[in-house]
């Protein structure tokens, strides 16, 4: 799998970094499953993120488990877009570091 996966990566790690939306994300884990870099993890909502929220978006995180996914290793994506494709809700996209 590595050897396919990395065909596919786009850019040397640390050139561009997966953005989660967590008004979308509903901790499915399908980014995390797929991501051949282990950027991904799926965790409980931190405190100060689930306050941003509107309260909508806190309960519909109330029905899906209050999990989201968090990206710890951002650093580490190649920008093979398989997360991308895979999130059911379309919470994540990649961007450039530095880019505005």
């Amino acid at each position: 799998m590595s050897d396919t996966s990395t065909s596919a990566c786009k850019q040397e790690a640390g050139v561009i970094v997966p953005i989660v939306n967590l008004k979308r994300c509903e901790g499915k884990g399908d980014c995390a499953v797929v991501c051949p870099e282990h950027v991904f993890d799926i965790r409980r909502i931190d405190t100060d993120d689930y306050q941003q929220l509107g309260a909508l978006h806190r309960f519909k995180l109330r029905v899906h488990g209050m999990k989201v996914a968090y990206t710890p290793n951002a650093d580490a994506c190649r920008a093979c877009g398989l997360c991308v494709t895979a999130c059911p809700e379309r919470a994540i996209t990649l961007a450039r570091i530095g880019a505005p």
